[in-house]
C-alpha cells in the first residue's frame, strides 16, 4: 500500500507538481492544504502517513504547523520544503519536529523516502 501524503503549501502551482511527482513515484495523495491552521485540520481529519509541508505560509510558519501536527497521537513523518536553501533556517531545521528538509527543486520519492525511512 503506499505511503499517503498530505501537501501543504499556499502555491497551488507547486501544490500540482509535488501531487505529480509524488504520484508517479507511487505515492498517494490524500489531500492539499494552503496554510498552517488548514494543515493541522486536515492533517487530523485525513490521517496522512507524510505531510509535506511548506516552511513559509502565509498564517504559520511551517516550523509551529510542525510541532501542532507532531503532538497528535500516531503522527505523520513530516517533511519540510522551501524554496529557501537549508542554510536560511538556521538551527530551526535541526531543532524542529521534522523528519527532515527536501529542497523545492529537489523534491523526489526518493528523497522523501530517504528521510522517512
Amino acid at each position: 500500500m503506499p505511503a499517503s501524503v498530505l501537501i501543504v503549501d499556499d502555491h497551488a502551482g507547486f501544490r500540482l507538481s509535488a501531487r505529480r511527482i509524488l504520484e508517479v513515484d507511487g505515492y498517494e495523495i490524500v489531500g492539499e492544504a494552503e496554510d498552517g491552521r488548514s494543515a493541522i485540520d486536515e492533517a487530523r481529519r485525513l490521517k496522512p502517513d507524510i505531510v509535506l509541508l511548506d516552511v513559509n505560509l502565509p498564517d504559520l510558519d511551517g516550523f509551529a504547523v510542525a510541532r501542532e501536527i507532531s503532538k497528535e497521537p500516531g503522527a505523520p513523518a513530516i517533511v519540510l520544503t522551501s524554496s529557501h536553501d537549508r542554510e536560511d533556517f538556521g538551527d530551526s531545521l535541526p531543532s524542529s519536529r521534522a523528519a527532515g528538509f527536501v529542497p523545492k527543486d529537489e523534491l523526489c520519492g526518493a528523497a522523501v523516502a530517504a528521510l522517512i525511512a
